[in-house]
């Protein structure tokens, strides 16, 4: 009886320490697929904010196709006519093309040119650019002889949208007045722009230009 007991307690702790092994075996498995999971999520979370960051550097690039942003400098006129917001500002000399959809011509501003003028038309309510509308800028001197009168081109940039604009070359330093004539869209249109621009605009606005500041 005793001897028959005591192969028992033997057989017992045999179950029980085979038991434990078993389960120090499947333990580091486990927590290896734990760590790996993880690792896997954590990789992805990595890789989402990456393209994130990504994404914003490429909402603001410092160069597209090797152009530089251009600076803007000073807003020379704001104004509102019937729902078209007016916006007038100087920014860097800029290099651009003018194609008459055939061919291209460069135009590239020179050592006298002051800045490029950009004249953004814009939907007050939705931000929208205003296409198809053409406008001609004039610029006094304070005796009122004309130093500049051209007119602005329809651009199409990256960096600041459709807007009209051109070179401009000013004799120096000194209290201007800017004279833009906005002519009405020509246009097929929706309803939300019935009767409205249907004549040419004028402008006016006297500003200081100081290259150095």
């Amino acid at each position: 009886m005793t001897r028959r007991l005591r192969s028992l307690v033997l057989l017992l702790a045999a179950m029980v320490l085979a038991g434990c092994a078993s389960a120090d075996k499947n333990q580091p498995a486990t927590a290896a697929s734990a760590n790996s999971k993880a690792s896997k999520s954590g990789t992805t979370s990595a890789m989402n904010m990456n393209m994130g960051s990504s994404t914003v550097a490429a909402e603001l690039p410092a160069k597209i196709n090797g152009v530089p942003a251009p600076v803007p400098s000073k807003v020379l006129a704001t104004t509102n006519w019937q729902g078209m917001k007016i916006e007038a500002r100087t920014m860097t000399p800029a290099t651009f093309i003018v194609y008459n959809g055939t061919t291209e011509r460069y135009v590239r501003p020179t050592k006298h040119t002051s800045f490029h003028l950009m004249v953004m038309l814009n939907d007050e309510h939705t931000g929208e650019p205003i296409p198809y509308a053409s406008v001609w800028a004039q610029i006094l001197d304070s005796s009122g002889k004309v130093v500049y009168s051209e007119q602005q081109w329809p651009m199409l940039s990256a960096y600041m949208g459709p807007h009209y604009g051109n070179n401009v070359a000013l004799p120096g330093p000194g209290r201007y007045k800017l004279e833009l004539v906005i002519s009405p869209p020509v246009a097929a249109r929706h309803l939300e722009y019935a009767h409205v621009w249907l004549k040419p605009h004028k402008v006016t606005e006297n500003f200081t230009w100081n290259p150095e500041s």
